[in-house]
């Protein structure tokens, strides 16, 4: 029998210091809960276990919301950033995303630092084996040191290290990313706390040294200058940017995978777990575009102090022998050492239909979880989780109403975000409604309502949210009420008209007409004449920052779409605002159909909105819910 000992006495603890556990822990903690952080490894805090890099498509306007909302993970990019750019420059800002290169190792030891000196917060290397419960309610966690850390409320982050299996080849062993160690017992806690336990895959490319690339035969890929960083709080962009490069597969490539697909794990039934669809291994993408005669990757820096460059694109679980021969047929890698090779890994995660809304977990509330263990990819997606589970966890120790993401209903609790106000709103109503079969990635794609869940905007929509979850503290409220001041300042400055005489020259030179009225340069705008050339021209708003010139440019620019999407989202919030009971047997309703029974009492949607957005669930079966709860509200007044 190990001796057990009670170790300490905690408000939450939050199992896993990835990106995930990380802003849960944070939110804890500043918030004024006493909270443990635990972690199998001090080491692998904030790890950036794959792509050095913070946000991508969708991803970006994670970061930015995130950190609107008070979070840390946009502040920290910011200081470690390597590079920046701004993806689908040439599109319209609803699908812009802002990208960064990370020095890995900078990010890890600026969160670490962060997160030691947060008043309330306490880091523990340990691991969890087990989530102690009495009558539906947590009472603390289980070490395998025998030490019980006592508590109100878990948050479960624990990413990929759920009895984590890593693949190459022939060769496995049960093993977390870059050699950390698994995580062996939680899964049965979990498993004995009725969750749904699944597996999951993801995969990572080499490391090469960069003193064994050949860089001029290699396509130069520069940062950006004239982009806003991730941060509300952060002034300004660095200077100094590191350099990425672009290589290509090529035929003999193609061709040494496809002799060598036997010894691959993801086809020779060595892995049967689910990878991500949107982030394919090179052997995927060679056998499922076979039409394609070569594939893009990025040659990306590690960090400052290291020659460790990152080969996006090129994923697998191959041998090490032909992975030396692939990514040595790639021209400029002619003579590349490869310094960590590629591997699959393998993990358990949950059944997110298990969750409610606010990520506590339907059977006892008590227990909250975020990132991959919920199904997503993504360090983005794990952060955004990750605040709100942590936001959620000190309002249920608080003794307060859970922030999910949902709009307010008619100024009652729970404060309330839908999809149309955050892309973090997606992402939760996506996991919880609609639940995933393969490790989920958020995209543009995803988000109904994305021409008004811009980057630019992120703060006005979500500062205000922060502040009443006492994240955003009054220097960075300051700073949110002065960027507020500014725009509504310049909007109104851009609305003053300009004689036609003064203005008629400027406007032809775009291929207009004769300008008979004068003219504000938001009408110019609207004629897709860019701002910065007004400014120019006419000498207009000098001593404004670039985000917020560009802020008042996109709104303008978008007006008349804004105005035809607001009756969208009324008709879409009249459904959200009609709120299911919670003891319904939609077994019992007579006209549902028995699809929409068995999906309507597995997942239990809070609102006929949620309902709507269920696979299975037909217009048809929303109108006799709506009879019901007009018949339910009768028979209960």
């Amino acid at each position: 029998m190990e001796n057990e000992f009670i170790e300490d006495e905690f408000d939450a603890v939050v199992i896993g210091a990835g990106h995930a556990g990380c802003e849960a822990a944070l939110a804890l903690a500043r918030t004024g809960q006493k909270t443990a952080l635990t972690t199998i490894n001090l080491d692998n805090i904030a790890f950036m276990p794959c792509n050095p890099s913070i946000g991508g498509t969708a991803k970006g306007h994670l970061v930015r919301e995130l950190d609107a909302l008070g979070g840390e993970m946009g502040i920290n990019a910011d200081k470690a950033m390597m590079q920046i750019k701004m993806l689908n420059r040439g599109k319209g800002a609803a699908v812009q995303s802002l990208r960064s290169q990370e020095d890995k190792r900078l990010y890890h030891s600026l969160m670490k630092q962060t997160l030691e000196n947060t008043d309330n917060l306490y880091i523990l290397q340990c691991e969890v084996t087990d989530i102690l419960v009495e009558n539906g309610e947590v009472t603390g966690v289980k070490t395998s040191f025998g030490s019980i850390l006592k508590c109100r409320a878990v948050v479960v982050a624990t990413g990929v290290y759920l009895n984590s299996r890593i693949v190459a080849g022939e060769w496995e062993q049960n093993m977390g990313p870059a050699g950390f160690a698994p995580a062996t017992k939680l899964t049965d806690s979990l498993i004995s706390l009725g969750f749904k336990v699944r597996r999951f895959k993801t995969g990572t490319p080499a490391r090469i040294d960069r003193r064994s690339v050949d860089f001029s035969k290699l396509e130069i890929q520069e940062g950006e200058t004239e982009v806003y960083p991730f941060s509300f709080m952060t002034d300004k962009i660095p200077d100094k940017q590191e350099p990425c490069y672009i290589a290509y597969t090529n035929e003999k490539t193609h061709e040494i995978i496809r002799n060598n697909l036997d010894r691959s794990p993801l086809y020779n039934g060595s892995i049967l777990s689910t990878g991500p669809r949107y982030c394919p291994s090179i052997e995927t993408k060679v056998m499922r575009f076979a039409d394609k005669e070569r594939h893009q990757l990025f040659l990306e820096p590690e960090g400052y102090d290291t020659n460790e460059i990152y080969v996006q694109g090129m994923s697998s679980s191959l041998p090490h022998d032909v992975q030396k021969s692939m990514y040595r047929s790639i021209i400029g890698l002619e003579n590349c050492r490869i310094m960590r090779y590629a591997y699959a890994i393998e993990y358990d995660c949950i059944d997110s239909l298990d969750l409610k809304p606010s990520l506590a977990y339907k059977a006892i509330p008590s227990i909250f979880t975020a990132g991959q263990i919920n199904g997503t990819s993504g360090y983005e997606e794990a952060a955004a989780q990750g605040l709100i589970g942590g936001i959620n966890a000190a309002h249920f120790v608080q003794g307060k109403e859970p922030l999910v993401l949902q709009r307010y209903l008619r100024g009652e609790k729970p404060l309330v975000l839908t999809r149309d106000e955050a892309y973090i709103g997606v992402l939760i109503d996506d996991l919880v409604t609609k639940g995933t079969n393969e490790p989920y990635r958020m995209m543009t794609s995803r988000a109904e309502y994305r021409i008004f869940l811009r980057q630019d905007n992120a703060d006005s929509r979500l500062t205000e949210k922060g502040r009443a979850a006492g994240l955003v503290k009054d220097d960075r409220y300051r700073k949110y009420l002065w960027r507020q001041e500014k725009i509504a300042e310049l909007k109104e400055k851009a609305a003053v008209k300009i004689p036609a005489k003064e203005c008629e020259e400027f406007v032809k030179s775009y291929g207009f007409g004769e300008v008979n009225s004068p003219l504000s340069p938001i009408d110019m705008i609207k004629r897709n004449i860019p701002l910065k050339d007004i400014c120019k021209y006419f000498g207009l708003f000098e001593g404004y920052p670039y985000d917020i010139l560009e802020r008042v440019e996109t709104d303008a620019k978008y007006e008349g779409y804004l105005k035809k999407g607001l009756e969208q989202i009324e008709k879409a919030q009249k459904l959200e605002e009609k709120t299911l009971p919670g003891n319904i047997d939609y077994a019992a309703i007579k006209g549902l159909r028995l699809e929409a029974q068995e999906k309507l009492n597995q997942i239990r949607p809070e609102n006929l909105g949620q309902a709507s957005r269920i696979s299975g669930v037909s217009p048809a079966d929303i109108a006799v819910l709506m009879v019901y709860l007009t018949k339910y509200k009768v028979n209960n007044v």
